[in-house]
């Protein structure tokens, strides 16, 4: 879709803010795989890794939780905590599905095809009544491989409601969902783990027993899969990316 005219009028504050002033902040909103995690652990999320790409790392602020779908995040004030705190110009990169999927856990659970829209839209309206961008993110992809070596999809039909969503409402898309499925094809069912929370026993002293984790990106993977967020920045030609390095 063409969405060039449609943001060089919605991205004038932006571009105006690139011309000399300060840089705008970056809010990312999500679940565990975007968000950060303690240093004395292996975990990372891939918008932990984010702020190395720009030339002032300070610009993120990563207000993703551990857990949270649309709908918990909403529910719990954590979206309206990050209302308050927009200014205009700010951008707002969304990344929900994990947790949306869970249908045995009403506090979290959405409908693709209703409720987890419906969030989606509220998020992208809400922010630019703030005059803040937001920009929406398909769901990266987990590590599950068939006995044949084919990547398996586990996310269904959300990954096509966020892009729905995204041409409903003329959004800017990063689309991880189909570039950490080339990632993990390329790197195969055994180099894959080297990306994800797949650790040895007694590595680490909070790991005893080790991790199998198919979901969770150590370093490696989350810088990765930052990396793949910038080259869709760059593609879309956001004013963002005047401050990647």
């Amino acid at each position: 879709m063409s969405l060039r005219p449609y943001l060089l009028m919605l991205l004038s504050p932006v571009i105006a803010c690139a011309a000399g002033t300060a840089p705008p902040r970056v809010f990312m909103v999500g679940d565990s795989t975007m968000a950060d995690k303690p240093p004395d652990l292996p975990e990372r999320g891939w918008g932990q890794a984010l702020p190395a790409f720009f030339t002032d790392p300070t610009m993120v602020q990563n207000h993703a939780v551990n857990g949270r779908s649309t709908k918990s995040f909403i529910d719990e004030g954590r979206w309206q905590k990050v209302l308050d705190e927009l200014q205009p110009g700010d951008f707002v990169i969304i990344q929900f599905g994990h947790n949306d999927e869970k249908k045995e856990d009403p506090a979290r659970y959405t409908d693709p095809a209703a409720s987890f829209r419906d969030n989606l839209r509220r998020f992208v309206r809400e922010a630019r009544a703030k005059r803040a961008v937001p920009v929406l993110a398909t769901p990266v992809c987990r590590r599950k491989f068939d006995d044949a070596g084919n990547l398996v999809d586990t996310h269904g039909a959300y990954p096509d409601a966020v892009r729905a969503v995204a041409r409903e409402e003329k959004v800017p898309l990063l689309e991880l969902e189909r570039a950490t499925a080339a990632m993990l094809r390329k790197a195969g069912p055994e180099e894959s783990k080297k990306l994800f929370m797949w650790i040895e026993p007694g590595k680490y002293a909070k790991l005893p027993d080790g991790s199998r984790d198919d979901t969770h990106f150590v370093e490696a993977g989350a810088r990765q899969v930052a990396a793949l967020a910038v080259e869709e920045i760059r593609a879309l030609k956001l004013p963002l990316a005047n401050w990647l390095k």
